[in-house]
Formats: C-alpha cells, structure tokens, sequence
C-alpha cells in the first residue's frame, strides 16, 4: 500500500511517502521511501515512475495520497473519497420523567 507515514516534531508534521504492507504499524518498517510531503511549506516531492511500478504491482494508493498527487498536478486521475469514520446516530427519543420526590 502506498501511503504517508508521519515524522517530525509536535506540531510540525512532515510526511514520508512510503509503500508497505496494509497490516504493518504505521511508523514501522517499509519497502521503498517514495517522497515527502510538508504540508506547512506547501512542499511535495514524489516519484511518479517508482509509484506507477508499485501500482503495477498491486499496491493500492490510500485515498490521501491519490488526492494529494491530483492536487499537485502529478497524475490527472480522479480524486477519491477519503475515509471518515462514521458518527454514531443519536436516538431522538424523549426522555421519561420521573415522578417528583414527595416532600416531607
């Protein structure tokens, strides 16, 4: 899987571009450092041939990194969905009211 690992300091976030196993930790181990990306100086650096390779491989490009290589104008495929974890439905059902405590 082709995707971002983040590095850099608290608050300054810098991205690797890397390709990996889809069950390996995030800052662990990867096959290929493919390029970096600096959100902060607006800095992305990729290698598109080494990608297509991987792609032709099987890898599949997390939807970041895809949207983020049709932002900076490296391949002209569509954007993707990026994935959003789902907000629980909050049930609209009326609170039943208790009866007031008797006063003594």
């Amino acid at each position: 899987m082709v995707r971002l690992q983040r590095i850099g300091k608290r608050g300054q976030a810098h991205f690797r571009i890397i390709v990996t196993e889809h069950t390996s930790r995030p800052k662990g181990e990867f096959l290929e450092l493919l390029g970096t990306y600096n959100p902060h100086q607006k800095q992305f650096q990729a290698k598109k041939d080494r990608i297509e390779y991987w792609i032709s491989k099987g890898a599949q490009v997390s939807p970041t990194v895809n949207n983020l290589m049709v932002n900076y104008k490296v391949w002209n495929k569509p954007k993707m969905q990026s994935w959003k974890p789902k907000r629980k439905a909050q049930t609209d059902s009326p609170k039943t009211e208790s009866a007031p405590a008797p006063s003594v």
